[in-house]
């Protein structure tokens, strides 16, 4: 009697934990859903180290201590990186140029990024530095842009302003409301 008692408990048991199981499933889709609803990422990554080569050479290193994925948006996904970013980019001869910041937002639809507090772009080649609390990134076109204060150190000179615009390597720029003392060659 004992025995059947406990067959029966098992039995049912049993039954509760298949149920339970194939009762737990949701659509990929449905959870995608909520979590784009409830403004929470899809997916969150720490320390990340992603690289980008082309035809066997490193492009661009991409460092960060986390990465939250809200590629679940449906008008405008997005990657947030809320502890800071370091991005290194290589030239042809393997020269870098460094971008740092506290804070980045990059849009997948454009491929415009928005680095913000504490930004710091250095071209060590050229020994330029540019110093800014808010800059755009195309990184498509390889373009920078801030419409706010700038400070721009180059082996010359230090430029402040507000307004900046460049191409990513800080070598072609673009100045507005600038002031400090600029160094200009005379042509004989």
């Amino acid at each position: 009697m004992l025995k059947t008692f406990s067959y029966k408990i098992l039995n049912i048991a049993t039954i509760f934990i298949v149920a339970m199981f194939f009762s737990c499933g949701n659509d990929i889709k449905e959870v995608e859903d909520f979590l784009a609803e409830k403004n929470l990422p899809i997916g969150v990554a720490k320390n990340v180290y992603l690289i980008h080569t082309d035809s066997g050479k490193i492009k661009t290193k991409l460092i960060s201590p986390v990465m939250h994925d809200f590629s679940n948006r449906k008008s405008h996904p997005y990657s947030e990186f809320p502890q800071g970013i370091k991005i290194v980019t290589f030239d042809e001869k393997g020269d870098s140029v460094i971008l740092t910041a506290n804070y980045s937002i990059t849009f997948n639809n454009t491929n415009i990024s928005e680095v913000k507090n504490n930004v710091v772009v250095i071209n060590y080649a050229d020994k330029t530095k540019l110093n800014t609390n808010q800059l755009f990134w195309d990184a498509d076109e390889h373009y920078i842009y801030t419409e706010k204060k700038f400070t721009l150190i180059t082996k010359t000179d230090t430029i402040y302003g507000i307004g900046f615009e460049s191409n990513e390597d800080l070598s072609k720029v673009n100045m507005k409301s600038v002031h400090g003392t600029i160094y200009v060659k005379e042509n004989p």
